[in-house]
């Protein structure tokens, strides 16, 4: 890595505190990166409509051997309909459904290692997106690249005088909004308290090998750690996750302040000198009971609802 790449990277790596009061690092993403993830959405939108419209325009192609004396025309004109609305809940529904989910993150974004996070001055800042958040920036989009694609294309017909300079000016501005905040923040990102970071490469499944270690004894003091239901039943699966980052990055700073904060949130006191071998139990039984309560249907969000 060259001097200049480190300093790049240093220029992009931020510091979130918890409402617990956990310190926790994020790397936002790249210019390129979101730019790329962009791309792979657009694409994998574009070749769905591909097929669907494909589907639609065989299915109507056999509506034309029908013989049934005016009902023909009643069945393509609810094809039509069909097709209306999959394409507005596909090209409207997507970014939103997929960043509302656990991830924050739509299938190009996942490509690239990169999701979408409240920013720290958001309730819960780096944590799980509202879906308030989710809609205003993905509405924004729309004001940012369509509306002046829109004017863009109509410009060569010369019917709306000097639209075409004025969707080029607009999109320019919203195009490189980016280059001109630290944060690399996009309008819809400014609106709606959200940026982009980076996300763990692996798999929650395959991030730690702890599950085996933490049913036993503790390497450093013999303690075994067994957490009753009510223990468990105060977090959900955004802290699993936070948990699951900070065990991952090993920082004793963080280690010793997460342990302290589920200490006080659960009621326990086991003292200092075993914070890491606490946590890896804590984390291997809140996710058993997370994933059993999935198996039922029951979801757990966060400490904040209900499950």
């Amino acid at each position: 890595m060259t001097a200049a790449s480190a300093r790049y990277d240093a220029k992009r790596r931020r510091t979130v505190v918890t409402p617990e009061g956990i310190a926790l690092p994020f790397v936002l993403a790249t210019r390129g990166a979101r730019a790329g993830a962009l791309f792979i959405d657009y694409l994998i939108l574009l070749l769905g409509t591909i097929a669907v419209t494909t589907l639609f325009a065989w299915v109507a192609g056999g509506l034309q051997g029908l013989d049934d004396g005016g009902r023909k025309g009643g069945a393509g004109e609810f094809l039509q309909i069909v097709w209306m609305l999959f394409w507005f809940l596909a090209w409207n529904g997507y970014f939103l459904a997929f960043e509302l989910g656990p991830r924050g993150a739509t299938p190009g974004k996942r490509i690239l290692g990169i999701r979408v996070a409240a920013r720290p001055e958001q309730s819960g800042g780096g944590g799980r997106l509202t879906a308030e958040a989710v809609i205003a920036r993905n509405l924004l989009r729309d004001i940012e690249l369509f509306l002046p694609l829109v004017l863009l294309l109509v410009a060569p017909s010369g019917e709306a005088g000097s639209a075409g300079i004025a969707g080029l000016v607009w999109l320019l501005v919203f195009a490189l909004f980016p280059f001109f905040n630290r944060d690399s923040l996009r309008a819809g990102d400014l609106v709606a308290g959200t940026w982009v970071v980076e996300a763990p490469r692996t798999r929650l499944a395959q991030a730690l090998s702890i599950e085996g270690a933490a049913r036993g004894p503790s390497a450093a003091t013999g303690a075994t750690y067994r957490f009753g239901d009510a223990d468990l039943a105060v977090y959900g699966e955004h802290e699993l996750q936070t948990l699951e980052r900070v065990l991952r990055e090993n920082r004793p700073e963080a280690i010793v302040s997460v342990h302290a904060a589920i200490c006080r949130k659960i009621g326990w006191d086991p003292g200092s000198g075993d914070e890491r071998a606490f946590l890896e139990a804590y984390y291997a039984q809140l996710r058993a009971r997370l994933e059993g309560g999935m198996r039922f249907g029951k979801r757990k969000a966060d400490k904040f609802s209900t499950g």
